[in-house]
């Protein structure tokens, strides 16, 4: 059952990875394209700035889990390396810990303001005047995989084993 979930839920972090990648390629495609529309033949662009700043948001926090799950992330470990083994392990749990404090305080909020967003059919003070329960739905779930992945992430530490099949 371990087994399953762990893998479970590292095929959705990979999914989730890269649909991160694909809405960074289409928002790096589509700011090519406005400048191209802007300059060359003066057309106005109204949906493009929207759809770059909410497709790039979206990566960020869809591509989180992925990121936790490869230990992508940034990190200062200078007393973790200098540590033992064992302290090495309780350091490692208590962050694994906070983390995922961290990402359920945040799925919660990130849920309440998708669902206040959706039930008050909130829209974007832009032109093109989105609504915004679609590019805020991306915060909701991508939080809700890095929970998951924090308990993955937990599991693993209690088991012994750290993301890549090594012992910590």
């Amino acid at each position: 059952m371990l087994r399953l979930y762990l893998k479970t839920v590292d095929t959705l972090s990979k999914i989730a990875g890269v649909a991160s990648g694909v809405m960074l390629l289409a928002a790096m495609l589509i700011i090519c394209q406005m400048i191209f529309l802007r300059y060359v033949f003066r057309a106005p662009t109204i949906w493009q700035t929207d759809f770059v700043i909410f497709s790039a948001t979206a990566a960020i926090f869809l591509g989180a889990p992925y990121v936790l799950l490869t230990r992508g992330h940034v990190g200062v470990d200078v007393i973790e390396i200098m540590a033992r083994p064992p302290v090495r392990r309780v350091l490692g749990l208590i962050g694994a810990a906070l983390g995922l404090l961290f990402a359920i305080a945040m799925t919660v909020a990130s849920y309440i303001f998708f669902h206040e967003a959706y039930v008050n059919e909130w829209r974007t003070s832009s032109a093109a005047a989105i609504i915004l329960w679609v590019p805020l739905l991306p915060l909701p779930i991508g939080f809700g995989l890095l929970t998951l992945q924090y308990i993955a992430e937990i599991l693993r530490r209690l088991k012994g084993v750290d993301g890549f099949g090594a012992h910590p």
